[in-house]
């Protein structure tokens, strides 16, 4: 190996001469050329730092092919270069002051500070996008099961303005054409008792969707055609059990969510008077027709949309698989599992609150069809009509009834969430209790009107507050049975308060009717005090 002197070099290059350098001198000088010309500082530092060496330094050959094609231009001494190139370079080399360390970490300094950094938008991670998925498949159940209580306020305010023309069409007095209500609310009853087994047996998807959904069809292509009176009754009962079916389902579904349960049972079953504003208006125009029964071929379609929605969406599923898809994990109660010798009807029974829940819900549901809810008319129409002379407009006073009644399931959720579900019950009924002692005592009739509508306001949110306290203070496997008891219990009651209104009116008059509803109100403020804020295990 060939060893060089390279303070002789160095010297040479001081004194501006180009010497004739040999091969060996060349790659010297090749080496030093290379860090020198490089874009960092601080590597012509470390070739200046090479010419304080006093001792030789081992030189070995470094194949050109090893070097990048920037390396190897013309602008970097190679070993074909010329002498004057090596002189040029060497000169330059000789006038430069190498930087300090700060100069040089201020440069750098100064370079990054102009770089911008990235700007990008992460990607959505997987769990946003399931998140975002569940979201979309919450409003889509949601959604479906507002669509069928809607068709259950269209098939319930669809019966008044028919009343008159079936009457005519079959040539039957009130006494007989009241058949038909006996048998839609024994069909609930029916429906209540039989859920309670069904769901056990079949789940939330078959039942809601084959059973409630068909039954409904079933009901209004019966009534189509204007079949004989008997039939008529028939499918009077079909319709009572499939509403029954349905709601004891779309509660218990919307109850045990655990995301916005409050409102979205308040918007539930504001969608069922939404259905049930609609319908009379359309129903009115059939029953000035002589096809009076085609009414219900409108009814049918919109069935037979409601069952392709509801079996599109829950596709035949149990409620606790529907409830994972959404992102909920089932309770701990969802799956309690009992010895098969313990009843499931035993079970119910044996909950004290259920039976509290069905009695306060029977009274709910009197006073409420007592109000505004008798086939032609509410009995408080009959009230203004009698006691303040009032004329045939004043049927719009149960209009106005229902109407404020969907307007405070909608307009009173946030009051109720303010001040708590529990105790604003207390505040509506006894507010109520008010408003009818004003109807009671107060002789006018636009006085009266508004104080109707505004108890249709107070009760509106009662019963969805009953339901989603329901599902607190029950267990959630029992929760969806027990909602249906409670349901056909209710709907006993609006048979039960009506009949019991006509017994007081025939023998004490129509003015016995306010005393007869501030009772039943007192008697849901007791009921309600009764009922435990929370569930108490025992």
């Amino acid at each position: 190996m060939d060893r060089v002197d390279s303070s002789a070099d160095d010297s040479a290059l001081d004194d501006g001469n180009t010497p004739e350098l040999s091969e060996v001198a060349i790659s010297k000088h090749l080496a030093t050329s290379i860090v020198a010309s490089g874009a960092n500082t601080n590597a012509r530092r470390l070739s200046s730092v090479g010419q304080d060496f006093n001792y030789p330094l081992d030189l070995h050959t470094f194949p050109v092919s090893h070097l990048s094609e920037r390396t190897r231009r013309p602008s970097v001494i190679r070993a074909d270069s010329g002498t004057e190139t090596i002189a040029t370079i060497a000169s330059s080399l000789k006038d430069s002051v190498p930087p300090t360390r700060t100069q040089t970490f201020e440069s750098t300094t100064a370079i990054l500070n102009q770089i911008r950094p990235l700007q990008y938008e992460e990607p959505p991670t997987v769990p946003d996008q399931v998140a975002r998925k569940q979201n979309r498949r919450s409003i889509i159940q949601f959604a479906a099961l507002c669509w069928c209580f809607a068709l259950e306020g269209w098939n319930d305010g669809s019966v008044g303005p028919l009343l008159p023309v079936i009457q005519t069409y079959y040539s039957v007095g009130f006494s007989v054409v009241s058949l038909l209500f006996v048998s839609n609310c024994c069909g609930f009853i029916i429906g209540a008792g039989a859920n309670v087994w069904l769901n056990e047996r079949l789940g939330f998807g078959k039942v809601v969707m084959i059973l409630g959904s068909l039954f409904l069809l079933t009901t209004y292509v019966i009534q189509s055609p204007a079949p004989p009176f008997p039939a008529l009754v028939v499918s009077f009962l079909f319709a009572g059990f499939g509403m029954s079916l349905q709601g004891a389902q779309a509660n218990g579904f919307v109850g045990s969510l655990k995301k916005n349960k409050s409102a979205k049972l308040m918007m539930l079953h504001a969608s069922y008077g939404m259905g049930a504003f609609c319908s009379p208006l359309v129903a009115t125009q059939f029953s000035q027709a002589r096809h009076w029964s085609f009414h219900y071929i409108i009814s049918a379609g919109i069935a037979v949309s409601n069952t392709v929605i509801l079996c599109a969406v829950f596709r035949f599923k149990r409620q606790e698989e529907l409830l994972m898809e959404i992102g909920q994990e089932p309770s701990e109660d969802a799956f309690t599992t009992t010895p098969t010798s313990v009843n499931l009807y035993q079970q119910i029974f044996n909950i004290r609150v259920v039976h509290l829940l069905a009695v306060f819900a029977l009274i709910y549901v009197g006073v409420e069809v007592t109000i505004g809810g008798m086939p032609q008319y509410g009995w408080i129409v009959t009230f203004i009509i009698r006691e303040r002379d009032g004329g045939a407009a004043a049927g719009y006073i149960s209009s106005g009834f229902f109407g404020g009644l969907t307007l405070g399931r909608l307009a009173l959720m946030y009051i109720n969430k303010r001040i708590g579900e529990h105790t604003v019950v207390f505040i509506y009924v006894l507010l109520s209790i008010g408003l009818e002692l004003t109807v009671w005592f107060v002789p006018s009739i636009i006085e009266n009107a508004v104080a109707v509508s505004f108890v249709g306001v107070l009760l509106g949110p009662l019963w969805p507050i009953l339901v989603g306290h329901g599902a607190r203070v029950i267990p959630a496997y029992l929760f969806t049975a027990c909602m249906g008891l409670i349901t056909g219990v209710g709907m006993a009651g609006s048979a039960a308060l009506p009949f019991i209104t006509g017994i007081l009116a025939s023998k004490y008059g129509i003015k016995s009717l306010q005393p007869f509803l501030v009772a039943m109100m007192c008697t849901m403020v007791g009921l309600w005090a009764l009922i435990p804020n929370t569930r108490r295990i025992a």
